[in-house]
């Protein structure tokens, strides 16, 4: 036990503490924090731009009082990029500081056409009172813009040496003193300006100036790139910096760094997370719903044919169906291809007359794509009605009928909506662009691509479809031709033409627009070039050439069998037998239908027909895609148990005529299982015909244009064709074997 007078010396030791404790300065934590009203947020905005409009919207999410400085004034200031400047922004903080009173107010200066907050008013202040100066300014990892002056900034054990006056902090006495000497010029350099004032001592104590060095207010991300990561946390985007572990309350896109901000601010603060997906696709819109068609914005659309491209046909009809006032649309036809020019003829003779204005140039012109660019530019610019310049290149597929209207009403400056080519990861649009101005992969672009992230995206580049706001091309963008380059092509010359001119490009996935042919590898020496791009364009090939109802042939159960193992269903949609028969005819070389045949194995063909085979036409490697594609999978269903590679020993076109081979004698074909396509129509085409299966006594006497007969071959099916009695009959048969 202890005695009393021990207890008695320890009561007094606590009580020594405790009273040593009561005597030591607070923590920051238990500080009085700063109040947020003291709090003034200060800027330069000479005029209102994309970033500036980010700028404020980043703001105000998070109740900033914002003053802006030099409103509808010239900016004499420079472009920071090719030499120093920013000294009108000191001149104008300078003046508007004058002006000013309150010992504990507080001022945030800082850029805006590149700068976003991450974070409010709260954490800022707390952060500042933090740093225990009066005066806070943002670092860099980089001297500029004299570096001759590295030695004599103040040495830190860790973190950036730099200032960088695009961002700080600071009571305002301080800074009135801190910008009373300034008697430079608009174009001088407020960095130099600030830099000398930081690297000299007396004036560094006497305004108690330091820098954000680890980046804990202010993240510059030039030279810093590679430090800034993207957090998403409880529906929270920050940027971290990951080589002090910090979360910068500003993030500031400064010197060349202009496309990483842009790639930061579709998420910060909130843009786009995780949880709610994009929170800012509705603001700001241009409903149409509620005008008449006659108030609609008038549009110049810009098409462009520069090569020979597949399926030009289907374009116009698409064109056609795009659901806008064709009175409130003119056209701009570029037509640069020979072997196209039928095909747009035939679209303006039939329905050039329901547009606005159509104005085409063809391919006895020779202009190039971009000089056809700046001229349909041009055309917008030159009518002072025109409202939008909608760009559409003749590759582009748009599905999506609502297309243009989705796209005006999104109501910003260029937005594209985003095409893909199928099965690939290559769309209209780059996230990011390499250090030497070409394409590179942002870190998004797979998931946007894929649809795991939705909504509209600021992008660097945008191509082949496209809207422009006229206003853009009469002010912005009114000073050049937009296409024009020495170096780059047209629509990366575009692109850097606005990128240049701080105007924000977009691409929108929130809605499945459409894809983009592929040219490569397309064949023009054919009377129907369009069939051969089963390869390269097989979901446009299959939309115009495999029948409609092929898809619902297993679920609405349209096969039919007429007779014992013969199955009959939709194969080929009408312009597919139609281009078959005309390529077949254009050809011309149709066998003699003598027993003598070099062109098989052998040379001998037992039971000939008057036919052309498919290798003789280049079709041999389509016409087997086909086969693998389209009629294995029911050959599989209908024969369980069979399964085929579609191997074909032949595949032809049979041509009957009265005259000439009206039938064919009792037979057994060469094959597994024989595919017979007619490619006419019976009674309209040609009388008579048919097949009949001998063993069975069973006859399909009325084929359907585009159906297709499957039967086994060999042993069971001995069979015959009918007489054809008028008319021309063609059918398409394969004789396939595993």
């Amino acid at each position: 036990m202890r005695n009393s007078a021990e207890m008695r010396r320890s009561a007094l030791l606590v009580f020594s503490g405790l009273f040593l404790l009561a005597r030591l300065p607070p923590t920051a934590s238990q500080e009085q924090l700063t109040p947020e009203d003291n709090l003034l947020v200060v800027t330069v905005a000479t005029k209102e731009t994309d970033g500036f409009r980010r700028f404020l919207r980043s703001a105000k999410s998070f109740n900033y009082t914002i003053k802006v400085l030099g409103g509808g004034e010239a900016w004499k200031g420079g472009d920071y990029m090719s030499a120093p400047g920013g000294g009108q922004k000191v001149r104008l903080l300078k003046q508007a500081l004058e002006g000013m009173s309150g010992e504990e107010k507080i001022i945030l200066f800082i850029d805006s056409y590149d700068v976003v907050f991450a974070s409010g008013p709260k954490e800022l202040l707390k952060k500042f009172q933090q740093a225990k100066h009066k005066v806070v300014f943002s670092s860099e990892t980089l001297i500029w813009p004299d570096r001759h002056l590295e030695d004599k900034h103040p040495h830190v054990r860790e973190g950036n040496r730099f200032l960088g006056s695009g961002g700080f902090i600071g009571y305002l006495p301080n800074l009135k003193e801190m910008v009373a000497d300034w008697q430079g010029e608009d174009h001088e350099s407020d960095q130099l300006f600030f830099t000398k004032i930081y690297i000299n001592p007396e004036k560094r104590k006497s305004i108690n100036i330091t820098v954000d060095n680890k980046c804990r207010l202010f993240q510059n991300l030039n030279g810093a790139l590679d430090e800034v990561v993207l957090k998403f946390e409880d529906g929270q985007v920050r940027a971290r910096n990951v080589l002090y572990d910090t979360l910068p309350v500003i993030i500031h896109g400064n010197g060349p760094t202009k496309l990483q901000i842009n790639y930061l601010g579709n998420y910060i603060p909130k843009v786009w997370t995780f949880e709610m997906g994009c929170t800012v696709c509705h603001e700001d819109l241009r409903p149409l719903t509620k005008l008449k068609e006659s108030e609609y914005p008038l549009v110049v659309i810009g098409i462009f044919i520069q090569e020979p491209t597949p399926f030009i046909t289907a374009f116009f009809e698409r064109l056609l169906k795009l659901h806008y006032p064709k009175n409130r649309l003119k056209l701009f036809i570029s037509n640069q291809e020979a072997s196209h020019q039928q095909q747009v003829s035939s679209f303006l003779e039939g329905h050039g007359s329901l547009y606005k204005d159509v104005k085409l140039i063809g391919p006895e012109e020779q202009i190039d794509l971009a000089t056809s660019r700046n001229l349909g530019v041009d055309m917008c610019r030159q009518d002072k009605d025109c409202d939008y310049y909608f760009n559409l290149d003749i590759e582009v597929v748009l599905k999506n009928e609502q297309t243009l209207k989705i796209a005006i009403e999104q109501n910003l400056p260029v937005i594209a909506p985003m095409i893909t080519r199928t099965s690939r990861l290559w769309t209209n649009f780059w996230g990011a662009l390499s250090a030497d101005g070409y394409y590179a992969r942002s870190e998004d672009y797979v998931d946007i691509v894929q649809g795991r992230r939705v909504g509209v995206w600021n992008v660097p580049y945008v191509s082949n479809v496209y809207l422009v706001k006229a206003s853009l091309l009469h002010a912005e963008l009114s000073e050049f031709e937009l296409f024009t380059s020495d170096s780059l092509d047209p629509d990366m010359a575009f692109c850097q033409n606005v990128r240049n001119k701080g105007v924000f490009m977009y691409v929108t996935n929130m809605h499945t627009f459409g894809r983009i042919l592929s040219t490569e590898n397309y064949q023009t020496q054919h009377l129907h070039n369009d069939l051969w791009q089963i390869f390269e364009n097989q979901a446009d090939w299959e939309e115009r050439y495999i029948h409609e109802n092929y898809t619902r042939i297993m679920r609405d159960k349209l096969i039919e069998t007429p007779c014992p193992d013969v199955y009959w269903f939709p194969i080929f949609s009408d312009l597919a037998c139609n281009h078959f028969v005309e390529e077949m005819e254009h050809f011309g070389q149709w066998s003699g239908g003598g027993n003598k045949d070099n062109r098989i194995q052998g040379g001998y063909e037992n039971v000939p027909t008057i036919d052309i085979h498919m290798n003789q036409v280049g079709y041999e490697k389509e016409w087997h895609k086909m086969l693998l594609d389209y009629i294995a999978p029911i050959t599989e269903k209908m024969y369980p148990g069979y399964y085929t590679k579609c191997n074909s020993t032949m595949n032809f076109v049979v041509r009957y005529k009265p005259d000439e081979q009206p039938l064919l004698v009792p037979h057994h074909d060469a094959s597994t299982f024989t595919i017979n396509i007619a490619l006419n129509s019976k009674d309209i085409d040609y009388q008579g015909g048919g097949c009949r299966f001998i063993r069975y006594n069973c006859s399909v006497t009325a084929p359907r244009k585009g159906w297709a007969l499957m039967h086994p071959g060999r042993l069971t099916h001995y069979h015959e064709g009918l007489p054809t009695t008028d008319g021309i009959r063609y059918i398409a048969v394969s004789f396939v074997d595993p």
